[in-house]
């Protein structure tokens, strides 16, 4: 499996919370030669499953979202789109972006426009304008627009993914297909590996606004254990994180440490790096964990949870930046945590 083709076709595909249909399909497609059986359940999202064979086997749910931040139509003022966010979108870097407006049957394409420095006062250019107060270009009079684009269209950021020097991939949504991404290097690392326990993966919607897909996906498998996989704040040089919360590019998968992840597991995926030879970090994660983990351990009776992350820069904008390297070593150490755990059972 070539990490950056897949990172490439699922990068390009537009896919908003609550709008993910089409890159859900191209997930589906994927899981499905590395699966039992693949579905996708009523609220969209995908899941998977592969059987070990063995009457009554515990269940183990390994989770990646598939949807992207974007934005939404609210109204049209003299054929230029007003709009809202659908999860956490940086109005700062909104200015003088591309964006793929997912009309039907084709999707249409605007920029947001801009004002031009030589018209700028003092005032102007030592603050950021508010999301209310931008506007969509589409090159269209009020007529066109009204006709062409609905209320409600959702839009997303342009951009797909690229290369940057060395292994460093540079796009939009690898927040969080990077990591669904590693779910299918996982599954393909254990493909040839007699399991002890039912293997379920599933690439759930809506997480950037709500987690309800994963609540829902998680509530129907009735999993033993549960690992959500999603990306964390690498350290860049213009914005160091904090020493006690610093994950660095080409440091391995950060295994989240803290009182919302069960302990038996986060030791365990130390455990496992270690005998395996996984370069990983630790991530302190005091409160919320800001993933679908913090949904997925109160499901049911509740259910003990891991959270797994990969390091990556600038997130929730079209420049985020992930390495191969630590994406191969994160499926390295997510298969080496599902071999033999019905045996180990924790």
């Amino acid at each position: 499996m070539e990490l950056y083709d897949i990172l490439e076709h699922l990068c390009g595909l537009p896919g908003p919370s609550g709008f993910e249909g089409n890159v859900v399909q191209a997930a589906k497609k994927l899981l499905e030669p590395l699966m039992d059986e693949v579905s996708i359940d009523r609220l969209g999202s995908v899941i998977g499953v592969r059987r070990c064979g063995m009457p009554n086997a515990k269940r183990l749910l390994l989770d990646a979202h598939l949807d992207e931040i974007g934005l939404i139509v609210t109204g049209i003022e003299e054929g230029f789109l007003r709009f809202a966010s659908i999860g956490g979108v940086d109005q700062r870097m909104l200015p003088a972006r591309e964006l793929t407006i997912l009309t039907k049957p084709e999707p249409l394409f605007g920029v947001v426009a801009c004002l031009p420095p030589h018209v700028q006062t003092t005032t102007d250019h030592d603050k950021s304008v508010g999301i209310e107060d931008l506007r969509v270009d589409v090159g269209m009079n009020q007529a066109e627009a009204e006709k062409a684009i609905p209320i409600g269209t959702p839009m997303v950021y342009r951009e797909g993914c690229f290369h940057l020097n060395g292994d460093q991939v540079c796009g939009k949504s690898l927040d969080d297909r990077s990591c669904f991404t590693i779910l299918l290097r996982t599954a393909e690392l254990l493909k040839n590996v007699n399991l002890d326990v039912d293997l379920y993966i599933m690439g759930s919607v809506r997480e950037e606004v709500s987690g309800t897909g994963a609540i829902v996906g998680t509530n129907a498998v009735a999993p033993d254990w549960c690992i959500a996989v999603d990306v964390t704040h690498a350290a860049t040089p213009d914005i160091p994180n904090p020493k006690d919360r610093a994950c660095e590019l080409y440091g391995g998968p950060a295994i989240g440490v803290g009182p919302n992840m069960t302990w038996s597991l986060t030791d365990r995926m130390v455990e496992k790096a270690k005998i395996n030879s996984i370069p990983y970090q630790l991530e302190v994660m005091e409160g919320h964990t800001g993933t679908n983990g913090w949904h997925m351990q109160t499901c049911l009776e509740g259910i003990p949870t891991s959270v797994v992350s990969l390091p990556l820069k600038y997130m929730h904008s079209p420049i985020e930046v992930v390495s191969l390297e630590d994406m191969e070593h994160t499926a390295q150490l997510l298969a080496a945590f599902v071999k033999d755990l019905g045996k180990e059972r924790i």
